[in-house]
């Protein structure tokens, strides 16, 4: 192991230790040990494992400090992994001399607007661990290409712009577990383009990454497409991004306008349609998605999906979302099951929360406890509202105390509503109806609801477009 004091580095934080710091890992062991000190540099630190083979930065945990006082990763690591995953793929100069770099153990500060906290590059079963990186640009960043990335146990915390971001990256095998990753100023974890499949977040503290927060210079115009921060953004317009479980975290933040705790926005991509049927996109570029047993709230929006498919929210706890607890556009097979969706304010407050379905198909919402959602107005929207949406099913949910209505479909086509409860139980009811058909629907099913407490009509299917209404309607 590689005392970097042998090689004349000083730690004091005043000293430029970037020549030393650079010639214990160039001509050391491959394990480079920071001991107790600040250790200033103003120059990437350089681990390219095609020459030097295998390299471990190991510190004393928070009494090893790195500032990086000039453009560029603090610490870049360089391989020349060129397979996949599979063990077939993998060249035997992947094993004998770049497999596993690992960094541990340290602390990096940005001193510098350019400043990024460490860079991964071709590298093969990375381990990032008990590493805390702060006031950098961006605190991990991939690039490239990577493969069997593991980030744990690790704070990414108060960076100008991302926490940890796949940049345009050929992504596979990716577990992020045991970290905090708040108070970045564009997304807590985001990936942006590339070929990203296989990502595990799990048991995570994700939050306060606000976009309108003090001291971000200049962000890349690439990054920042949405007024609002996000804790999870995946951005697959121009890349892939496939096989995500989403399990175990906290996911929170302040509110601001246009934010969401989590976003993920495909490619368009138009796919004929019959010809009675509502439009609806499909995206290849997002999808297979676990969004499971997570806590989310304090946002704009919770979950913000467009141009997605196959994306399943299950068990989950929701709340204070100001806008919508969740907006889909444009995606298919969408299964919202066993959330419960809960805003703890009074009538007297600002109005928030719903859900809203727009240009969807195959999606099936159930087992949902919501209660005072005020999406909507007085003349169109509800609760829970489909708009020209294809195949959708709403069943056994509670939607308790809506504002203006519990359920709205306008233009939609075989759409089954069946064994919910919609009831305004106030002393003054303020809902008007239960159930609203609106527009071109047609074929639709309501049957076996309970619904009580409108001021105008429970259930409104004026032009008769739904099928038998074997409902119990309480006045």
């Amino acid at each position: 192991m590689s005392n970097v004091f042998g090689f004349g580095a000083v730690g004091d934080g005043i000293t430029d230790d970037t020549e030393s710091l650079q010639h214990a890992i160039d001509s050391g062991d491959g394990v480079v040990r920071l001991n107790k000190g600040t250790y200033r540099i103003t120059k990437p630190l350089v681990l390219d494992l095609t020459k030097t083979g295998f390299g471990t930065v190991r510190g004393e945990g928070g009494s090893s400090r790195i500032v990086m006082a000039g453009a560029g990763p603090a610490i870049r690591v360089i391989g020349d992994h060129r397979g996949t995953a599979s063990p077939g793929t993998v060249q035997p100069h992947t094993w004998n001399k770049e497999r596993f770099p690992t960094i541990n153990g340290i602390e990096i500060v940005g001193d510098h607007p350019n400043a990024v906290g460490i860079e991964l590059r071709k590298t093969m079963k990375c381990v990032i661990s008990q590493v805390l990186v702060r006031r950098c640009r961006i605190g991990v960043h991939l690039v490239e290409r990577n493969r069997d990335f593991v980030l744990t146990d690790s704070h990414l915390y108060d960076n100008h712009e991302i926490g940890l971001l796949f940049d345009r990256c050929n992504l596979h095998q990716t577990i992020v577990h045991g970290c905090h990753i708040s108070w970045n100023k564009v997304a807590g974890i985001k990936s942006l383009g590339g070929d990203i499949h296989n990502l595990q977040i799990v048991g995570n503290d994700i939050e306060y990454n606000n976009a309108t927060a003090g001291n971000r210079s200049q962000p890349r115009a690439d990054l920042v497409e949405h007024p609002g921060g996000s804790e999870i953004w995946f951005d697959a317009t121009d890349g892939v991004i496939s096989e995500v479980t989403i399990s175990g975290n906290t996911i929170q933040a302040t509110v601001q306008t246009g934010g969401a705790n989590i976003r993920v926005v495909g490619t368009d991509v138009q796919r004929p349609q019959p010809a009675d049927t509502p439009k609806a996109q499909k995206s290849d570029t997002a999808h297979l998605i676990n969004i499971t047993g997570n806590v989310l709230g304090s946002q704009w929006r919770a979950v913000e999906l467009r141009n997605v498919s196959r994306v399943t929210i299950t068990g989950n706890t929701i709340y204070d979302s100001a806008d919508l607890s969740l907006f889909a556009a444009h995606s298919a097979g969408i299964v919202v099951s066993g959330n419960t969706f809960a805003w703890r304010g009074l009538d007297s407050e600002p109005t928030k929360d719903g859900l809203r379905f727009e240009d969807c198909d195959n999606v099936l919402l159930s087992g949902l406890s919501t209660q005072r959602f005020c999406a909507g107005s007085v003349e169109r929207g509800a609760a829970v509202t489909f708009v020209r949406c294809s195949d959708c099913g709403i069943s056994d949910c509670q939607l308790l105390d809506p504002l203006h209505r519990g359920l709205e479909l306008e233009d939609c086509v075989r759409c089954r509503v069946a064994n919910n409860t919609i009831v305004d139980r106030r002393s003054q009811s303020t809902m008007r109806h239960a159930i609203r058909i609106l527009g071109q629907s047609r074929d639709n099913l309501i049957i076996g609801n309970i619904l009580s407490g409108a001021t105008d009509k429970l259930l409104d299917d004026s032009r008769g477009t739904s099928g038998p209404h074997e409902n119990l309607l309480i006045r």
